[in-house]
């Protein structure tokens, strides 16, 4: 190019007209709310006919459920363990809810003690936001360990309320002071003043990427509600009903409450467009324990409820929104379980090189934007102890439609087709034998690969008192051979 067109073409550039540089991409808020104790049927969206969780429904269908979503354990402390770090509890050696139950003097196994606490050596997701400036906040239950390794020491920037301990005093002020540490008005209520704490921390950071783990204390005993709205219930619950319990109900209106009270301080910081709400519970409904005189939920139609392997006990509500990615109103039946949400995160984060080493989660990225399924064969449990629902040590395996459980006291086990017998009814163990071996053996090579603490033989078993210190009702579930298995579902 000669010198007369060099600068012919450098002026017409001078005056083009230009482009604007394109906006910096703003990078997504994370809500992450955790109910404690909340069972797979207690919402409306999967089949709740009592309980009135009308703001939860809608958010949900902003986005996608999770049909087949499960806690990591069907205890909480665990659970809540592989969701700040993305591994197994059994990976963790924390396999029991802090500090676990005592041990009963009689039963057949002793199991071993759990790690008591998260260690500050595991690197959680709210540290790997750190990493990209994200704001932290763990509002509410924590229960993985000692002031030493409360949410400040593992990558929260504040802490509301989250010890370790796993429930309230009460969920009225002043009738929980201390426990959990947080002041109030009298007459508050809890879930409402974690709430608050959640609104604003919102408001105090809408002008930068937050991380907020909303982890409510409630609907976890004691059943305790507003009086009002107990009242609403108690005209409307029906005996026949296996979900009919008008205090419980009441507890999950005002979780619903809270989730509705933060999707719309979302919105009146305008900040709809890049805020992902994840929605899930850290074990299932307890259904198997009376407390006042009344069991809390049902999980029909499946088995059991929280301390058990079955499903009751281990499956969620789950829903992820993703503004913009995941399809209004879809659906997934792919199994997932509490691991992925780490990887899950960071990934919608933009992180590229992990910190940590959810070894054992797996993203689900790819089936939120286009319903693939998660890169996995399988999700394994496996729980040492007994519970305080009537629980037995055991392991559990899922592969596609297929459950084989395993329990250690005499390595029986059960084989169920989910798709087939989602109330884990009809044991197919003896009539598919094959499939139960082979299940079986992929679920010793994960253990063998992990090699969890496992319970060991009790010298002082003995049949006749092993039930001893056990709730009078669950003794005689146990006694008789029956499972808290609730009543089908209306």
């Amino acid at each position: 190019m000669n010198r007369r067109r060099f600068l012919e073409t450098a002026a017409a550039s001078a005056f083009a007209p230009q482009l604007p540089a394109p906006a910096p991409t703003r990078r997504l808020n994370f809500v992450f709310i955790l109910i404690d104790d909340l069972g797979w049927r207690d919402v409306g969206f999967n089949g709740s006919r009592f309980y009135e969780t009308p703001n939860i429904d809608r958010l949900a269908a902003r986005g996608m459920r999770f049909t087949n979503a499960y806690a990591a354990c069907p205890v909480c402390s665990p659970t809540r363990a592989s969701i700040m770090t993305g591994k197994y509890p059994a990976r963790l050696g924390l396999t029991n809810f802090l500090p676990g139950r005592h041990q009963l003097p009689f039963s057949k196994l002793v199991p071993p003690v759990s790690k008591q606490y998260l260690p500050l050596e595991e690197v959680t997701i709210a540290e790997e936001l750190k990493t990209l400036g994200y704001a932290t906040a763990a509002i509410g239950k924590w229960h993985l360990g000692g002031a030493r390794y409360y949410p400040e020491r593992q990558g929260f920037d504040l802490n509301v309320g989250g010890t370790d301990s796993g429930s309230p005093t009460s969920h009225f002020y002043p009738q929980w002071a201390g426990n959990p540490p947080i002041s109030a008005q009298p007459g508050s209520y809890l879930a409402d003043v974690l709430t608050d704490a959640a609104q604003d921390f919102i408001h105090k950071n809408s002008g930068s990427p937050f991380f907020l783990y909303l982890a409510h204390y409630g609907v976890h005993l004691p059943i305790e509600a507003k009086p009002e709205m107990a009242r609403h219930y108690q005209g409307t619950a029906d005996p026949k009903n296996p979900q009919h319990n008008p205090v419980y109900a009441a507890m999950v209106q005002s979780i619903d409450e809270s989730v509705g009270r933060v999707a719309r301080t979302i919105e009146d910081e305008k900040l709809t467009g890049n805020t992902v709400f994840i929605f899930t519970s850290d074990n299932g409904g307890l259904a198997s324990a009376e407390y006042k005189g009344q069991t809390a939920t049902s999980n029909a139609p499946l088995k059991a409820g929280k301390g058990f392997l079955y499903e009751g006990g281990i499956r969620e509500p789950m829903f992820v929104v993703w503004p913009g990615v995941t399809a209004p109103g879809s659906v997934s039946e792919f199994p997932v379980i509490s691991t992925d949400f780490y990887r899950t995160i960071a990934q919608m984060a933009g992180i590229t090189k992990l910190k940590g080493d959810p070894r054992d989660g797996v993203s689900l990225v790819p089936t939120l934007r286009r319903n693939f399924a998660p890169a996995r064969d399988a999700i394994f449990w496996h729980y040492p102890h007994y519970s305080n629902q009537g629980g037995r040590p055991g392991a559990a395996i899922r592969l596609g439609d297929w459950k084989l459980l395993r329990w250690y006291e005499d390595n029986a086990t059960e084989l169920y087709n989910l798709r087939a017998d989602p109330g884990e009814q009809k044991n197919l163990a003896d009539t598919q034998a094959a499939k139960a071996r082979g299940l079986d053996g992929l679920l010793d090579d994960w253990l063998h690969a992990l090699k969890p603490e496992m319970p060991v033989p009790n010298p002082a078993y003995d049949p006749e008192q092993e039930t001893e210190g056990l709730a009078p009702a669950i003794q005689e579930q146990l006694k008789s051979g029956e499972l808290p298995t609730p009543p089908k579902a209306p």
